[in-house]
């Protein structure tokens, strides 16, 4: 007997999952909500956030809830980018993942939250090394720029 679906899973469904295309692979409406100029990336982002707004009133710990904002917000920030971003949001399913992980601490609360602690780390890191890469190349270009200044 199955037993009924949490509004996290029925909501992330919708969003990721519910239409099926050829080959076995499923979308959802995420992906063209955010189709919509100007507003579709903010309507996406209000209605994920519902799934964090249930796993905080489940007692999820901020370690888990961090890792499912770090979801959103990948989602929103490459979702936003023209094009590119339209085609990331039909692929990156950040509410199916968001979904999965109350759910899996629900299954296994210490294991979520190290491996939530880990990915968190993992991610602060990455985007503290491409600031300093883009500080870095700034600055070499801008050290190019007075080298043809200063030779001019």
């Amino acid at each position: 007997m199955n037993k009924p679906r949490r509004f996290h899973e029925k909501l992330s469904w919708l969003l990721d999952n519910s239409i099926p295309l050829p080959g076995g692979y499923r979308i959802g409406l995420d992906g063209f909500i955010g189709l919509i100029p100007g507003l579709g990336d903010f309507i996406s982002s209000l209605l994920a956030s519902l799934i964090v707004i249930e796993a905080n009133q489940a007692g999820v710990p901020r370690t888990v809830l961090m890792r499912m904002l770090i979801n959103m917000l990948i989602d929103t920030a490459v979702g936003s980018l023209p094009v590119v971003g339209d085609a990331f949001d039909f692929v990156w399913k950040a509410n199916q993942k968001n979904s999965a992980l109350l759910r899996q601490y629900q299954q296994s609360p210490e294991r979520t939250v190290r491996r939530s602690l880990l990915d968190n780390i993992v991610f602060i890191l990455v985007v503290i090394a491409a600031l300093v890469l883009t500080v870095m190349l700034i600055g070499w270009l801008i050290g190019l720029l007075w080298q043809r200044i200063q030779g001019a």
